[in-house]
């Protein structure tokens, strides 16, 4: 145990900060403050020491001078079992710091600011705070450090419960936590100067530093014997899943978590109300309407086989006929902007479902990461939207407006199925989907098999590749099947075969000039 007799107290956040000064009055221990924090105090009649009056040395440069001393950090950082140590620091009036409070600069929320000042940002880069952050938890022996307001309480109530005192485990437990503030706070800062100009032409930084927390431990991994937790990005915008809250449920799993997030990217992208139906992180059903209720059903009757223990998403509130109908299937996750208080309602009947609530914002991060051993693949997000105009028609055909519509829906499907994906839609529904396959001409035979299974009308459909048909015999299943439209990137060595043969079958053709991989 250490008994608290002094502390330093400099936060920029002050939440909370009167009440816990107020506290570390009641056992007598002598505070130590900075500017703002100690006008703050002095303002409330908490009696304080101006870190300035304390050191004999006044505050300078604007405020960027004023803790870095050795009567701070040699009251910090001194053994308190080394008889040299204490010899040194009563020589040189150095008393001990037994509680420090920083919380630091803020430098993340000052950078997210739209059009902030590179000065800004700069000036917002704490030194003082870390260095006595990191002082501190080095000599968690001797010293508590606080570095959130969600720890007052936890600090008071060991006060209370060891008259004044604070154990070592919970030393070494605020060190840790401090440790890693300190490097969240490096990284944002190291980030932030890297990426500069990240948005003028994607430059990757040498180093890459990362921030997570973890927001949930799982229910398990992608298999029963794995565990899983999972950690949410520093800086993920807020309509990404990881935002979601969650209304009722079972525990989630990593499958759970990994699918979800695949119908939620995909339905962001659609303005009509939509639905996503996903299994094994590939859509198996996509449907949009005028009301949910009807997209739902055109996603549900794209593979009826497949939408069971699904991931159901939707881009606008769900209703309560909505909830009625999905309920009458067994479903793992469902996902949408908002509830109206009916449908939460219907829910209850099933609360195994798990109901995240995710907000509606299309922002895309900087980065897309993938993990795999030893390294970490790095790329920018795919978020290009083709505009129909800019396609190239290369049949003798040429699409009405219904068949643009439709392709357009196709295209944004395909984005989201494995590779090599092939998407038949028709009226805003998808009909067909067949993904990952290791051949094109496979996936386009399982999406044609998939719409027969589901009793669903191919005449007239369009088609999506997410990539260029290396030969004809893709176009041949499609034409058989009777879509009567493709669009695809284009780009293949026999395009000119390719094309010949949607002339050949009656068929219009687009490129679109890019492509949509994914893995």
């Amino acid at each position: 145990m250490i008994e608290i007799k002094r502390a330093l107290i400099s936060v920029s956040d002050k939440k909370g900060i009167i009440e816990f000064a107020k506290t570390l009055i009641k056992y007598k221990v002598e505070i130590l403050s900075t500017g703002g924090t100690a006008k703050l105090f002095a303002d409330n009649n908490i009696p304080v020491i101006e870190v300035s009056d304390y050191t004999g040395f006044p505050e300078m440069l604007d405020g960027r001078v004023k803790t870095l001393h050795p009567k701070i950090h040699g009251g910090i950082l001194g053994k308190r079992d080394d008889k040299n140590h204490l010899q040194t620091m009563a020589k040189s009036n150095i008393p001990l710091i037994d509680l420090v409070v920083v919380n630091l600069y803020p430098f993340e929320t000052t950078i997210s600011k739209e059009n902030c000042p590179l000065s800004e940002a700069i000036e917002n880069i704490d030194i003082g705070g870390p260095a006595m952050i990191r002082s501190s938890a080095k000599n968690y022996n001797g010293v508590a450090i606080v570095t959130d307001a969600a720890d007052y309480k936890l600090i008071e109530d060991a006060l209370r419960q060891n008259n004044g005192s604070l154990d070592l485990d919970l030393r070494l437990s605020l060190a840790k936590k401090a440790f890693e503030h300190t490097a969240k706070y490096d990284s944002a800062i190291s980030n932030y100067l890297n990426g500069l100009d990240i948005n003028k032409n994607i430059t990757y930084p040498n180093k890459l530093n990362l921030a997570f927390n973890k927001k949930v431990d799982l229910r398990y991994g992608e298999n029963p014997h794995q565990s899983a937790s999972f950690y949410v990005d520093e800086i993920s915008n807020k309509g990404s899943l990881a935002s979601f809250q969650q209304l009722q449920g079972k525990e989630l799993s990593y499958n759970n978590l990994n699918d979800a997030d695949t119908a939620w990217e995909c339905v962001k992208g659609f303005k009509l109300p939509s639905c996503v139906i996903v299994k094994h992180a590939n859509p198996c059903g996509v449907g949009s309407s005028k009301d949910l209720f009807d997209a739902y059903k055109k996603a549900f009757l794209t593979d009826p086989t497949s939408a069971f223990g699904g991931i159901i998403a939707s881009n606008v509130s769900l209703d309560k006929n909505t909830a009625s109908q999905i309920i009458t299937q067994f479903v793992e996750v469902v996902i949408a902007p908002s509830y109206d208080t009916e449908s939460l309602k219907i829910f209850e009947s099933k609360p195994n479902i798990r109901l995240l609530k995710v907000s509606l914002d299309n922002s895309f991060n900087a980065f897309e990461l993938k993990k795999i051993g030893g390294g970490l693949l790095v790329q920018s997000p795919d978020n290009f939207n083709i505009d129909i105009n800019h396609c190239k028609v290369v049949s003798k055909l040429k699409p009405n407006e219904e068949q643009i519509a439709d392709m357009l829906f196709a295209w944004r499907v395909a984005k989201y199925v494995k590779s090599n994906a092939i998407v038949f839609c028709k009226n805003n529904q998808t009909i067909g989907i067949g993904a990952g396959q290791m051949s094109r001409v496979d996936s386009t035979k399982i999406a044609s098999i998939k719409a027969q299974n589901a009793n669903l009308d191919l005449t007239n459909s369009v088609v999506a590749s997410d990539a260029f048909f290396p030969f004809r015999d893709g176009i041949d299943v499609i034409a058989a099947a009777g879509a009567n439209c493709v669009i695809q990137p284009g780009g293949s060595l026999r395009d000119e075969e390719v094309i010949s043969a949607a002339d050949d079958l009656g068929l219009v053709m687009l490129f679109t000039g890019y492509r949509h991989f994914r893995h």
